[in-house]
């Protein structure tokens, strides 16, 4: 056998050698192993001590020395392998230096040449820039003669088609001009600018004074403008002439007079109205609109400005009115005859809005002379206001006027104007509740006779101030601005809450008798108020505003982030605050008047309380049960005091006062009444007849099944009332489920107390206060314990 280095046997050898070195190892990697022992563990792996197995010694012979020639010839390969390839590396970078080095030079070369160039062509360049900039200026005094030549070339054209008297032409070419001056606007050529632009206004003139005259004889013919109603109108067109002639001609020169709208905006300049007002920008009214409002604009000026006697500060509605009557006595016209040509002419103008704004463009500049002389005399600027959003009104619903247009509220809206109209909205709301309160009615209802209509019984305090907070609103629900608007709103939240201080104080000194015709009254007020509220606050225009309360609350503090964040999801409204003060004023003053009642009521029982349920006689020795007469006081007391509320409360906070009644007189006659006596037989009847056939009917009138809301009494009149033989066997059920709850028995199979407990309908009780009421009872067998 052969051995290792150590002289030793091979067998014993490894074997020492995994004893001291691979013991619960694996095999070491020969990479990082002494080679001694890795062929000792080869070896001992491929033999071991098997000795049958050195047959296969010759085999694994053959295979090492395949496997070490293999590995030589590899080693032999790379070996020779690397320094060709180091030598075509070394190679390829002498060639790219070499390269490298040719270019530099003629990089060098290029540059000289480049240089010398430059040096040498520099005179040139200068005397070809001269050339250049010459040709240059040429060029623009070329451009220049051409726009000139082109503006007298449309000139003459025009001059030509008048000559002609070719209208039509005429205006098309000024139309081509009037493009090419808006072309030049961004131009640095004031005087090209000037010229083209005087050009423009030289014939505009002439064309627009030629078809103006020629238009206004057509209106005339027509007996423009309508004074008078609508079905008097077009009656009074001349024989010699047909109405389809002048209608034709009308036609002929409205489309002539929309051409030269363009040159018009270009030359002339609208009257606008001082920035304060913060109008709309909106487009200059068409040319042909603008001669025929001319006429209206005269009479306008004249009967209301100056002297004139229609010229009445105290009186807004004279010229307001006379404004409708003009717009609603040209409206056929407008829609029947002059829409269509706009239509023919693809204008998307609207004839009668466009007439409208016109005349509304007179009453702004009116209304900005006059309202500065009306600002502090109260009872003349409330008028003006009421007529101005009377008109505004009217304009809107009767004809159609866009809310984005310039209208009389922009008027209204200017700063000075506004504080004015808010304060003055505030001062008379205020004087208002002053006098619906002090009134007679202020109590009353207007609909107490109609029972159908008067279903929350509001006082007309309450209905007069919410009218009042809806007039407010529509009085500002057209303001061109959210922010304004959400003036108003503080404003009629701050009224809300100015009303609520009123009605306590009233409250106040009504509290001494709760169930008060007054008393109720302001109860059924403070209801009224907040369901309004709540209504409204799921309406577009209070959920639009509350929206824009989130857009203009840029500076918030940390403590008003998470009401911020509660409105912007909606979950809370603009009204929250007022209706939970409200709510919590209900509240009090129901829980007061319930008070009230409840201790009446108590005080009434007083003698049922003492009676001697341990001696009554029994149901069998009595010929018909009757209602215990000291029961008497106490449920007249309640039956009549549920009937004067029910008449002087609404529906739904009646139906909260008797549900919280029913729960205080539950526990009361359970825990003063039941608890406090024992019961034989007779005792626990005549209890159960009182109980479920007197006082629970006198909520029947309320609800299906009144016993619902005395769960406590009715409970433990079910067991006061059972047969001997049920209640024993449910107090052992009850001691039984005791026992084992104490001992921490699990038994499945015995009834559970709950469970015998909801056979016999008791829910509301627990098992211990089934056991108290069980003391209570004395009708129990002797068992001689």
């Amino acid at each position: 056998m052969a051995s290792c280095e150590t002289g030793k046997p091979l067998n014993e050898t490894s074997n020492n050698i995994w004893d001291t070195q691979c013991a619960d190892t694996e095999l070491s990697d020969p990479d990082t192993c002494d080679i001694p022992y890795y062929a000792c563990e080869f070896v001992e792996r491929e033999i071991g001590n098997d000795f049958k197995s050195l047959k296969n010694v010759s085999k694994l012979l053959e295979t090492m020395t395949e496997q070490q020639k293999h590995l030589e010839e590899q080693v032999l390969t790379v070996s020779s392998e690397a320094p060709k390839r180091i030598q075509t590396a070394l190679k390829n970078a002498e060639d790219s230096k070499t390269a490298l080095g040719d270019l530099i030079e003629k990089e060098a070369l290029v540059t000289q040449s480049i240089s010398k160039h430059l040096v040498e062509s520099e005179p040139w360049m200068e005397d070809l820039g001269l050339l250049i900039g010459e040709m240059e200026e040429i060029e623009r005094h070329l451009s220049y003669l051409k726009w000139i030549s082109q503006i007298e070339e449309l000139s003459d054209n025009i001059q030509q088609h008048l000559m002609t008297n070719d209208v039509p032409e005429a205006a098309s070419t000024l139309v081509s001009m009037a493009e090419l001056a808006i072309k030049l606007q961004d131009s640095s050529c004031s005087h090209l600018l000037n010229f083209i632009k005087s050009t423009v206004q030289f014939w505009h003139k002439i064309l627009k004074d030629k078809l103006t005259s020629d238009f206004e004889e057509v209106l005339n013919q027509l007996h423009w403008p309508f004074i008078g109603p609508p079905h008097l109108q077009l009656t009074g067109l001349s024989s010699s002439t047909s109405q389809s002639e002048v209608y034709a001609n009308l036609e002929l020169l409205f489309t002539q007079l929309l051409k030269l709208q363009t040159s018009d905006e270009l030359i002339s300049k609208p009257k606008q109205m001082p920035e304060k007002y913060s109008l709309p920008v909106s487009a200059p009214i068409i040319l042909p609109l603008q001669i025929m409002l001319l006429p209206l604009q005269k009479r306008f000026r004249y009967h209301f400005t100056g002297n004139r006697q229609t010229n009445v500060l105290s009186k807004p509605e004279w010229y307001l009115t006379q404004i409708l009557m003009w717009i609603g006595n040209h409206t056929k016209f407008l829609n029947e005859k002059i829409q269509p040509i706009l239509n023919k002419a693809g204008s998307p103008v609207n004839a009668l809005l466009e007439f409208t704004r016109g005349l509304v463009m007179l009453v702004l500049e009116k209304l900005s002379m006059d309202i500065s002389f009306l600002l502090y005399d109260d009872v003349l600027f409330c008028h003006l206001v009421d007529e101005v959003l009377t008109f505004q009104r009217e304009l809107q619903l009767t004809h159609g006027y866009l809310s984005n247009l310039p209208n009389c509220m922009h008027i209204l809206s200017e700063e000075t104007c506004f504080q004015r109209w808010l304060m003055v909205e505030r001062k008379l709301a205020l004087e208002k509740m002053d006098s619906m309160l002090s009134s007679e009615a202020a109590w009353t209802s207007q609909y107490k006779d109609i029972s159908d209509v008067d279903e929350m019984k509001v006082p007309d305090c309450a209905e007069t101030f919410m009218t009042l907070l809806l007039v407010i609103t529509d009085r500002y629900k057209n303001l061109p601005t959210a922010a304004r608007k959400l003036k108003f709103l503080e404003l009629q939240k701050d009224l809300v809450d100015d009303f609520r201080i009123r009605l306590t104080q009233v409250m106040k000194e009504e509290s001494r008798a709760p169930l008060g015709f007054r008393y109720c009254a302001i109860l059924n007020a403070v209801n009224y108020i907040a369901t309004v509220l709540g209504d409204w606050a799921d309406n577009v225009f209070f959920l639009q505003l509350q929206q824009a309360a989130l857009d203009v609350c840029t500076d918030i503090n940390s403590s008003s982030k998470l009401q911020l964040g509660l409105l912007a999801s909606m979950e809370i409204s603009v009204f929250d605050d007022l209706i939970n003060l409200l709510e919590r004023l209900k509240n009090d003053m129901l829980s007061r008047q319930v008070e009230y009642v409840f201790k009446e009521v108590k005080e009434a029982a007083r003698m049922y309380r003492k009676e001697r349920w341990l001696s009554l006689p029994s149901q069998s020795e009595q010929a018909v049960m009757s209602l215990s007469s000291t029961a008497c006081p106490m449920l007249v007391a309640l039956r009549d005091r549920l009937l004067q509320m029910e008449q002087q409360l609404c529906h739904t906070l009646f139906k909260t006062v008797w549900q919280m009644l029913a729960e205080k007189l539950d526990l009361f006659i359970y825990q003063d009444i039941i608890l406090a006596n024992h019961f034989n037989e007779g005792g626990a009847a005549q209890l159960q007849f009182d109980m479920t056939r007197n006082l629970f009917p006198l909520f029947s009138h309320y609800c299906k099944r009144p016993e619902n809301y005395f769960k406590h009494v009715k409970e433990a009149c079910i067991i006061l009332n059972l047969n001997v033989g049920p209640a024993l066997l449910l107090k052992d059920v009850l001691q039984s489920d005791d026992t084992n709850k104490r001992g921490n028995y699990n038994n499945d199979k015995m009834p559970s107390s709950v469970a015998a407990l909801n056979e016999l309908g008791v829910y509301k009780l627990a098992p211990q206060d089934v056991e108290i009421l069980f003391n209570l009872r004395t009708n129990w067998p002797n068992t001689g314990k």
